[in-house]
């Protein structure tokens, strides 16, 4: 059986990318392969218990190094229990974040060093990354005042400006190092041309997989 593939989806505060996955699953799902959706933090049921420590208010300080950890605690369940076997049995892994979420967010917004990222990176993947991540990119007063129109804001929603300013910036320096693994979307644009630039990206990106 051939190897499956695996693909990520990033993206600041209301870049649209949550909506704009059932349209990359039907993309990716052209090729005749199996897609397996996922999120992070989450995709197993201990992820899931971590997400809800880190993303509900009023669980008291968490400090910057705690959360990185639980973070990481939630990728290497997920990767040994949810994705790699899911590649290994041939399917497109199709996950909501993955590791650039957490240089942009621990890294950019709280201001760890990539260093110390890389360091838990490298235990936990085993230099094991995404084969293409589709980052949705858009300025951060726009993405926020779509964000503000949702629910309640979870506890990353309640920074302030200059957090998401360095989220950005680290998510697109990310690109600009990676160009060939990420893909930057415009993300600030109307739905009909999002689709048009995705359909572009997820079509090159399977060709180039001899899945088209």
């Amino acid at each position: 059986m051939k190897q499956g593939l695996f693909v990520t989806l990033e993206g600041g505060e209301g870049a649209g990318k949550t909506s704009s996955i059932p349209y990359v699953q039907a993309l990716l799902e052209n090729s005749g392969r199996e897609v397996l959706l996922t999120r992070e933090p989450g995709g197993t049921e201990l992820g899931e218990r971590i997400r809800e420590l880190l993303l509900t208010p009023g669980q008291g300080e968490i400090h910057e190094n705690t959360e990185l950890l639980l973070m990481f605690a939630a990728r290497a369940q997920h990767l040994q229990t949810v994705i790699l076997p899911a590649i290994e049995q041939g399917k497109i892994v199709l996950c909501d974040r993955f590791t650039d979420a957490t240089y942009a967010y621990q890294g950019g917004g709280r201001q760890i060093s990539n260093e110390r990222i890389a360091v838990l990176e490298e235990w936990v993947q085993q230099g094991r990354q995404p084969d293409m991540t589709i980052l949705f990119d858009i300025p951060v007063e726009q993405g926020l005042a779509r964000a503000n129109q949702r629910s309640d804001p979870d506890r990353f929603e309640q920074e302030d400006l200059e957090f998401f300013e360095r989220v950005r910036q680290a998510y697109l320096a990310g690109a600009q190092e990676q160009p060939q693994r990420i893909k930057v979307i415009d993300a600030s644009k109307p739905f009909e041309e999002v689709k048009q630039q995705l359909d572009a990206v997820v079509n090159t990106f399977l060709r180039e997989h001899n899945l088209s």
